[in-house]
């Protein structure tokens, strides 16, 4: 079993209050969060953003495994994840994650398809995810 962390702090309330996010790596130190920039699009990360870049990460390493196991070579991946955040009743829910992926590669395409498809199921972050997860793939 791999286990790897993450870590916020916050202080104050929901709209005045601010936030700082690290990873267990180090790759984000004290990176500021906040009800600005979740709602309002002012500089800082957060949640659904962090979760975006996770999901994009785990889906091309995914569909990199998948396409080599069909024998697809000299791939190449660019992928986005879009993480709605959606009113529901007095809260918010994430009900969709909507991958955006560009692959080229040496190979069938018919193949190429079948192993997004099989990624963006079976990555571990679109398996954690309780959203409705879709794909808008290019095969260049």
């Amino acid at each position: 079993m791999i286990t790897k962390t993450g870590s916020a702090k916050w202080q104050g309330g929901l709209k005045d209050g601010k936030g700082e996010v690290s990873t267990q790596s180090g790759a984000l130190s004290s990176q500021p969060y906040g009800f600005a920039t979740r709602f309002e699009d002012k500089a800082g990360t957060n949640p659904e953003e962090l979760i975006g870049a996770a999901h994009a990460a785990c889906f091309s390493m995914a569909l990199s495994k998948a396409l080599e196991d069909a024998g697809v070579t000299d791939v190449s991946i660019e992928t986005t994840s879009a993480i709605s955040l959606d009113k529901e009743g007095d809260g918010f829910s994430v009900k969709t994650a909507a991958l955006t992926s560009t692959v080229s590669g040496t190979g069938d395409r018919a193949a190429i398809e079948s192993a997004a498809e099989g990624a963006k199921t079976n990555c571990p972050i679109s398996k954690l995810l309780n959203a409705d997860v879709t794909l808008d793939l290019t095969v260049a």
